[in-house]
């Protein structure tokens, strides 16, 4: 059967998406991240646009694809033995129309400022979603913690704040916790801010609760990507109950969607790291995950440990995909999930993809999902529920008042439920089936935009 032409105005479309991408190109070389990011959201909002004049004539979406600014700095710290150490230090401040800049700090060997502007970008639209006042930032630095120790990345973060507090605030940029960023940093990151301020402020959230945190922070964002799960399978009339899921990465992220995914019946059959993946066909129950949390927060293992001691395979130098399943949760890093994965997860007779992480497919995984009618629940929407915690804690500190766990989670159930329903309404329903991606793209353009265009040339 042949495939059927394409129309006019899907021309005119594809056209004008190619002309866009080709200029965003051209101002961004060797930033390949970044231009995926500013692909995957110009695909569905240049079409939608079209017929949109003010948001063409303000250039909306040129200037969302062009950050307000990209701070970059030198960072000077002591190792134990004495040795002296440079890294580069970043924050990219995306866009503050609805808020102030809101978004993580990660230190990796692979931090760019490429890799930043992605993240920020993606942040954008993320935090318009969760409907609070937040705008998009994210930043970090060429730093790797792995093997240093606490004094060691205590001097680091003293000296990579030094340099961060002359661009952040509580009603200017609000960093937060990624990769290689967890309480422990974020803890040393307030104090020396606070240090350098002489203020008590509410400038950085993932803290600890003894020091203004919000109770559910670590376990928000894989609770999210769980509760958008559930909201996708409820349209369908289905449940996560009884379902195969495969889960990558044994972080927060991916542990606490774990935990999710056992209280509302399902069976999780995998986790990994950058070593490979681990295979448990009994399920990994809830002691099982106290044993990995423990291994990865307290003794700092490798998950190839699990399969020694619970007597399953572990499969070196791989990701979890081949393996059958009903629900596949990507929670390791970018660009986890190829386009074999995706056939991999196809032929297996998988329903559902939820980015736990940040951008974890693949463009080509991506048309291969969407061609097979699997539901892909984009990570702007699926794991927008840290950032929607985070906005909590601000919150909080606002009014020096704290929220217990129940009031917490009820609030990140509705945060997400409401995702959904804005994904929902801009998907292009047909019946139960819902491009995801397509609503979380343009739902979260959307605010931004009017925002943008009632403050003007800006």
């Amino acid at each position: 059967m042949s495939r059927p032409q394409p129309t006019s105005t899907e021309l005119n479309s594809t056209s004008e998406i190619d002309q866009f991408l080709n200029q965003i190109a051209l101002r961004n070389p060797g930033e390949p991240e970044f231009l995926q990011a500013v692909h995957e959201v110009a695909q569905d909002v240049v079409p939608f646009i079209a017929d949109k004049p003010i948001y063409q004539e303000m250039r909306i979406l040129e200037r969302m694809a062009e950050p307000d600014r990209v701070v970059s700095f030198r960072v000077t710290w002591q190792a134990d033995n004495g040795e002296v150490h440079i890294n580069r230090g970043f924050r990219v401040q995306s866009n503050n129309a609805i808020g102030p800049y809101k978004g993580g700090l990660r230190f990796h060997p692979s931090v760019n400022q490429g890799i930043l502007k992605f993240l920020a970008f993606e942040q954008t639209f993320k935090n318009s979603l969760t409907g609070l006042p937040l705008g998009g930032g994210k930043g970090g630095a060429d730093f790797d913690p792995k093997g240093r120790s606490d004094a060691e990345i205590m001097r680091f973060c003293q000296a990579f704040m030094s340099e961060l507090v002359h661009y952040i605030g509580p009603d200017c940029d609000v960093p937060a916790g990624d990769i290689g960023v967890g309480g422990r940093e974020i803890g040393y990151l307030f104090g020396q801010y606070k240090r350098l301020t002489k203020q008590f402020q509410g400038i950085l959230t993932g803290k600890g609760p003894s020091f203004g945190g919000s109770l559910m922070r670590p376990e928000a964002t894989g609770y999210g990507v769980a509760y958008m799960v559930n909201n996708m399978l409820t349209h369908k009339k289905d449940a996560i109950e009884g379902k195969i899921c495969c889960v990558s990465g044994s972080g927060n992220v991916a542990t606490f969607c774990v935990q999710k995914i056992n209280s509302f019946g399902g069976k999780v059959v995998t986790l990994s790291d950058s070593g490979g993946f681990i295979h448990d066909p009994d399920g990994i129950d809830a002691d099982r995950l106290a044993w990995v949390m423990d291994l990865k927060n307290n003794r700092r293992g490798r998950i190839e440990e699990y399969a020694k001691e619970f007597k399953c395979e572990f499969i070196t130098g791989a990701r979890p995909w081949q393996v059958p399943c009903d629900i596949a949760f990507p929670c390791a890093t970018q660009n986890e999930l190829n386009q074999a994965d995706a056939e991999h997860l196809a032929n297996n007779g998988c329903k559902v993809v939820a980015e736990g992480a940040n951008m974890p497919t693949t463009p080509k995984a991506v048309e291969v999902l969407l061609s097979r009618g699997i539901a892909l629940a984009p990570s702007k929407a699926a794991n927008a529920g840290g950032v929607a915690v985070s906005g909590l804690e601000m919150s909080q500190n606002s009014q020096r008042y704290a929220w217990d766990s129940t009031e917490i989670d009820e609030k990140l159930q509705r945060i997400m439920a409401g995702i959904h329903e804005q994904c929902v309404t801009y998907g292009e329903p047909r019946g139960t089936e819902v491009n995801y991606a397509k609503g979380a793209n343009i739902a979260g353009f959307v605010k931004v935009a009017d925002a943008m265009v009632a403050q003007g040339i800006c």
